[in-house]
């Protein structure tokens, strides 16, 4: 009897600890092949002594062991279903990982992908799509290349995508307005070329990033409500903006379209949002200003038109805003006297009222003296540049005054009013 009840206590630890031949491991077999797959798409040589899949030691269990010496770091596991550990996120360090994303990553309760800072290359597996519980996909700062997955598009519990800085190229996908969860959109610094899909249906979306590529089109007539920050300088955008497509943005803090093909009016309305605090229309085609009927309810604290076409006499509008700091408007076609509302604004500003700390003015067709309040700015207490103007002798240069040609200063300076 004695012997019996020893190895009965035997068993009992034996089978408490696991360790009982033919035991459950903790972690889903399936999870575990997906994490063999992914480490065996990288090149081997390259995986860094100390990273995260250099730690990955499938002789042990994955979660059972994870944060031990043998699974350091990389992924996250939850007991979701049957007791079963399953992994629920895949965050790997940036240590440089080269290789594949594998296609076979079967992670079906993965909520977080993010392999971001490596050099993962090819293209954008589509089987992404099977991730259904995805909120996070961070792709960024690799060498992805090929178009984008437009099965993406169905991940609808998406609430953050990043896929900027990778070689990526064609169309922005249309399935993209399926996207119903998202809050950040980044695809900057890819070779994107087409038109820009209406994102307008993406009421949660509050960031959108789509600089430096080769977009091509109109901006949207409609633009999520939702959005906060809004970017696709240095694409090849043409082109008109309205002030419908920004009336309902109160949420909108910072535009930035600088650096396309935009022609036309900028539309009064981004000078009455209370909201925006950053407008980035420079280096542009636009050829005039709407006034805004509440200019001194702007909350715009930076804007930035220069190197634009735009002509008549200087906006005296914008001296009235009290955000408003930093205004550039260089390198256009303003005309006429520099305002006495500026000079006041930037050397004796009313009181709650921002003074201008940065006044460019420069390379436009300015006439007449320099406003005395200016002349006696302290040294260093503003940045402002009235230089390459009419104040004392017109510049010789062409520019495109009239059409689309580009004229002589004697040709041009007839359509310019206040010029002799």
């Amino acid at each position: 009897m004695g012997s019996f009840k020893f190895f009965f206590f035997f068993f009992s630890i034996i089978a408490a600890s696991g360790v009982l031949f033919g035991a459950e491991s903790k972690t889903y077999e399936g999870d575990i092949e997906a994490l063999k797959d992914l480490k065996n798409a990288l090149e081997p040589s390259l995986v860094n002594p100390g990273s995260c899949l250099s730690s990955w030691d499938f002789t042990f269990d994955p979660c059972d062991n994870l944060f031990s010496d043998k699974f350091t770091c990389g992924f996250r596991c939850d007991i979701v279903v049957s007791g079963f550990n399953r992994v629920t996120e895949l965050s790997l360090d940036s240590a440089g990982y080269t290789g594949l994303l594998s296609s076979t990553l079967n992670l079906p309760y993965l909520q977080t992908l993010d392999i971001s800072n490596n050099y993962f290359s090819g293209q954008i597996p589509e089987s992404l799509s099977n991730l259904t519980r995805l909120s996070r996909l961070g792709l960024s700062m690799n060498s992805f290349s090929g178009e984008i997955p437009t099965s993406i598009g169905t991940l609808f519990n998406l609430q953050e995508l990043y896929l900027d800085n990778n070689n990526l190229e064609g169309t922005i996908p249309i399935s993209f307005n399926g996207l119903v969860s998202l809050k950040r959109l980044e695809l900057q610094h890819n070779n994107l070329n087409g038109y820009l899909p209406d994102l307008s249906s993406l009421t949660n979306l509050f960031y959108l990033d789509i600089s430096d590529n080769a977009v091509t089109g109109a901006l949207p007539a409609a633009l999520p409500v939702s959005l906060v920050q809004v970017s696709v300088r240095n694409n090849n955008l043409s082109g008109t903006l309205t002030s419908e497509s920004f009336k309902n943005l109160m949420y909108l803090q910072v535009v930035d379209l600088s650096s396309n093909q935009m022609s036309g009016s900028v539309p009064f309305v981004l000078f009455e949002l209370p909201s925006l605090q950053q407008l980035t229309l420079s280096s542009n085609q636009f050829s005039s200003l709407e006034v805004p009927s509440y200019g001194y309810q702007s909350g715009l604290i930076a804007v930035d038109l220069s190197n634009n076409q735009l002509q008549g006499f200087l906006p005296s509008f914008m001296a009235f805003m009290p955000k408003l700091s930093s205004l550039s408007l260089e390198n256009n076609v303003f005309s006429g006297l520099i305002p006495t509302q500026f000079a006041l604004k930037t050397v004796f500003p009313e009181i709650g009222v921002s003074p201008f700390s940065r006044l460019l003015l420069g390379g436009n067709y300015l006439l007449g003296g320099v406003p005395r309040p200016l002349l006696g700015l302290k040294p260093e207490s503003a940045n402002v540049s009235l230089g390459d103007n009419c104040l004392y002798r017109c510049p010789l240069r062409f520019f495109f005054c009239q059409g689309g040609e580009q004229k002589s200063w004697e040709e041009c300076k007839r359509f310019i009013p206040g010029i002799p």
